[in-house]
């Protein structure tokens, strides 16, 4: 009796796996990038890591660590109070990986100084490339490498740190800092009740005799738990002032660090952030009391960097994914990307993350050239917040948009656009909303009014005679001199990030800084992706360099 077969379909018209391809050498805009910022000398480098993260064994490691979300432990067997969080293995070979290429401390020196020489350019191309492959395990890194700009301004801890820190070791054991091969350094600053505004906090802190403090109180957010040592501030008996906090006290016991809970976040969920409870918890004083806030703006404005160029790669990974998709799936019997609907939705796209691309790319070369430039310092200052501001705000939006050229496989667990979706929006909100970075740009302007005039004045000689440029310089003055600039701060650091974004991009690709600008800055551009009156030869163009036919 011959068996029935129930078999009822074939797979057929899919796109095969986005994987073992190389992420650097394919994205042409990020090369042009690099070479118009840092040159080319780590092309080898940068080439190799694209290979590595491009992999099957990668993707695979990041679907793993997000599907296998961190469980907090408080007590060992014994009934002793631990507090660890535990991670699915491919989380700690995403930190070992990303540990071994130095996105965690590749743009300082071993005293903590700054690298410069293209360092934070290189350093980001790398941070870029493995945000689309996953995002979560990048905010131990992140504020690891911030850090060490808070750090900086106590000479003996940053000696005692660097050591450790300064190896591109991961070590995910639970033991004493200085024991180890590497560590990692987390951050506590927002409670419950003040959020944002730091200087609302009511956590205590107490000198206990021998040099050290003891803290009392209670953190909303205490970002990735597991780290070595913490970032925290508190209220010493001088006003808020920072602390570092280790995991273990001098004499080898676990600190008093009590994890409440860990945050069901909407993302982010390869990563553990907590509720934290300090009982006279152990601490260093770092900086003087009631010097706090100014303590902590250089870590700030690292990981508000890192939060933008994260949006951007995460833009990035969403526009090849659909470019890929479409290129192999036929509708009405033609490949999507042959209609010209959707050849002109992928363009407009295109364009808009080349344009991110060159936008943060020059932000990171600003932030080489600071030590040494007051004008690149001055820049760095001033668009830092611009950047994040209109970077972050762009990628949830842009993601959907990707899931859509996917259709119904965009928006199944299955794939990465669903993880990219979720994990966008942390960016815009972690370290500063939008509206806190217009209220920065103002008080940039406020504070610095001669320096932030010649970044504006440099922003148009960079972009001068381009299309709908003048209208949005007159408006961005207007608007953030006038008596109404807190109401109007949005549409205007909006214009700015755009103008920005014109003059990076020229540096790249002076044809293609034309069409953002006139298709972005002029009375005719659209509001959503494909709208924008982009020719057949412009599309084809900025499709190729996008993502090369493989």
């Amino acid at each position: 009796m011959t068996q029935a077969s129930f078999a009822t379909h074939d797979v057929l018209n899919q796109s095969p796996p986005f994987e073992d391809v190389n992420l650097f050498t394919l994205d042409q805009p990020l090369r042009d990038a690099v070479a118009a910022t840092a040159g080319t000398a780590a092309d080898a480098e940068l080439i190799e890591f694209g290979g590595h993260w491009g992999s099957a064994a990668m993707a695979q490691r990041g679907r793993l660590a997000n599907e296998n979300t961190p469980k907090l432990r408080l007590f060992d067997a014994k009934g002793f109070r631990r507090d660890e969080v535990e991670f699915h293995p491919a989380y700690h070979e995403l930190m070992a990986h990303s540990a071994r290429a130095g996105l965690h401390n590749s743009t300082w020196t071993s005293l903590g100084a700054s690298m410069g020489d293209g360092a934070e350019v290189i350093r980001a191309t790398k941070f870029f490339i493995a945000a689309q492959v996953e995002t979560g395990h990048l905010c131990p890194i992140t504020m690891t490498r911030a850090a060490v700009g808070a750090l900086a301004v106590d000479s003996a801890v940053l000696e005692k740190v660097m050591p450790v820190l300064g190896t591109r070791s991961y070590d995910p054991s639970f033991a004493p800092w200085p024991s180890k091969r590497g560590m990692t350094i987390g951050m506590g600053m927002t409670e419950k009740q003040g959020g944002t505004d730091v200087r609302a906090n009511m956590t205590r802190a107490e000198p206990d005799g021998s040099g050290a403090y003891r803290i009392t109180g209670h953190k909303w957010f205490m970002s990735a738990p597991m780290c070595d040592a913490f970032l925290v501030l508190a209220q010493a008996p001088g006003g808020l002032t920072c602390f570092v906090m280790p995991r273990f006290t001098p004499d080898g016991q676990v600190n008093a660090i009590h994890f409440q809970r860990l945050k069901d976040k909407l993302g982010n969920r390869s990563n553990a952030s907590s509720e934290v409870e300090f009982t006279g918890t152990h601490a260093l004083r770092l900086g003087e009391e009631g010097r706090g806030v100014p303590t902590i703006i250089q870590m700030v404005s690292l990981t508000r960097q890192d939060c933008a160029i994260a949006s951007a790669g995460l833009m990035r990974s969403g526009l090849a994914h659909a470019l890929h998709h479409t290129r192999h799936r036929s509708v009405f019997q033609k490949h999507l990307v042959d209609q010209p609907l959707m050849r002109s939705v992928l363009a407009d796209m295109a364009l808009h993350v080349e344009a991110s691309t060159a936008l943060v790319m020059r932000l990171c070369h600003s932030f080489d050239l600071a030590p040494t430039d007051a004008g690149e310092a001055a820049r760095m200052r001033l668009l830092t917040p611009v950047v994040k501001y209109w970077t972050c705000k762009s990628a949830p939006g842009f993601l959907y948009e990707a899931m859509e050229c996917l259709g119904g496989n965009g928006y199944v667990e299955e794939g990465i656009l669903a993880r990219h979706y979720r994990e966008a929006p942390v960016n815009a909100i972690w370290e500063g909303s939008g509206n806190v970075m217009c209220l920065d740009v103002l008080r940039a302007l406020g504070r610095e009014p001669e320096a932030a005039q010649a970044v504006l004045q440099a922003l148009a000689d960079e972009t001068r005679g381009l299309p709908g440029i003048a209208e949005a310089f007159a408006f961005v003055g207007k608007a953030l001199r006038g008596s109404e600039s807190e109401r109007l701060a949005r549409a205007a650091v909006e214009q700015l990030a755009l103008i920005a974004a014109v003059a990076g991009l020229k540096m790249v690709q002076p044809d293609h800084a034309a069409l953002f600008a006139a298709t972005r800055l002029t009375g005719d551009a659209g509001h959503f992706y494909g709208a924008a009156d982009l020719s057949v030869d412009d599309s084809r163009a900025l499709l190729a360099r996008a993502l090369p036919e493989f």
